[in-house]
């Protein structure tokens, strides 16, 4: 299960290296490891959200074509399915696919919904589109992503998210945005409380109306911020790693995820951006029970917070519900020889 995933954060090293090859782009693609060093995150650099943001300056130069795009997102399914992913819920951002083309919006959303819908039955991973805006960008822009989003609620857009510098742009005057995206019949999740403190987490559930908090980890910083979201059942979108390596932690140990779950919080692990933090989900899940302590019923429990809060009908979600935790029963009963 995985509910924070960007598909700009799930490139194949190999594949940008190839797009970089293919259009003879002014990056330095016969030199791997400084290639590298500009779209992942690598030991020795700064691991602060500054650094991290700058990456998306060199990944948005990649989306040089309809087929480009489209290869990323197929890639994005396989490499899910690879890891067992059985439901995933996959954002994106369309300014940041048609900036460097400038693609016409609903024209890059069109192809990264046909490829979805296509790969994942191929590859049998549940996939769920949330849209994607961000902070700095303009109030226009957003807008019109939500208009295309609305357009294409039964084409498997399910949700609107707002990302990008919270430190800097808290967000607030996009409250009409969202009631819009909201009175539309699209799912609310934000991100909040990673960057920037506990207070932007009440912000995204009282004027953003979320539902979700993308990472939301400052929230320990506040005990009245926590029983705010107890009350509200609001489920947080946890992303160890990318914690760790934006530099909202100096150390991974220093991560709240178990004091979140103790604090009885609904807290799910993911990856966020896998290939720029060189990671899948199964890394997230040893890094949560080995580094961070949680125990495997604590684990199986974050599974079911996730699946319990998926953007996805009251049917289908049962059914994913019902299935996990069949799964969990038979493979307790084989380990225990039942």
């Amino acid at each position: 299960m995985e509910l924070h995933r960007h598909l700009e954060g799930s490139l194949r090293l190999t594949t940008m290296l190839e797009i970089a090859r293919e259009f003879k782009l002014d990056l330095p693609y016969n030199n791997v490891e400084k290639f590298r060093s500009l779209v992942q995150m690598v030991e020795g650099e700064p691991f602060t959200h500054e650094n991290f943001l700058l990456k998306f300056n060199t990944l948005r130069q990649l989306y040089r074509s309809p087929e480009a795009i489209k290869k990323i997102t197929k890639h994005a399914i396989m490499d899910a399915a690879s890891d067992n992913i059985r439901y995933m819920e996959l954002r994106f951002t369309p300014v940041a696919l048609t900036r460097v083309r400038d693609y016409p919006l609903g024209e890059a959303m069109d192809w990264v919904i046909d490829t979805v819908e296509e790969t994942s039955k191929e590859y049998g991973v549940m996939t769920t589109l949330i849209a994607n805006v961000n902070r700095h960008e303009s109030l226009e822009l957003a807008e019109e992503v939500l208009k295309l989003s609305i357009d294409r609620l039964d084409k498997g857009i399910a949700a609107f998210d707002i990302g990008g510098n919270e430190a800097d742009f808290p967000g607030e005057e996009f409250a009409g945005i969202f009631q819009e995206a909201k009175q539309a019949g699209l799912r609310i999740t934000v991100h909040a409380g990673e960057w920037g403190g506990p207070e932007n987490i009440t912000l995204a559930v009282d004027k953003l109306g979320a539902e979700r908090i993308g990472h939301g980890v400052r929230i320990m910083e506040d005990a009245k911020i926590v029983d705010m979201a107890l009350e509200h059942k609001i489920t947080f979108e946890v992303c160890p790693t990318s914690n760790y390596q934006t530099g909202s932690f100096p150390t991974i140990e220093e991560h709240p995820l178990p004091d979140m779950h103790k604090a009885g919080l609904d807290v799910t692990v993911n990856t966020d951006d896998p290939s720029m933090f060189q990671i899948d989900l199964s890394d997230e899940y040893e890094l949560t029970c080995e580094t961070l302590g949680l125990s495997m019923e604590a684990i199986k429990g974050t599974v079911l917070n996730a699946a319990k809060a998926a953007f996805l009908p009251e049917e289908k979600k049962k059914k994913l519900i019902d299935s996990l935790k069949k799964e969990f029963e038979d493979n307790d009963k084989e380990i225990n020889g039942g």
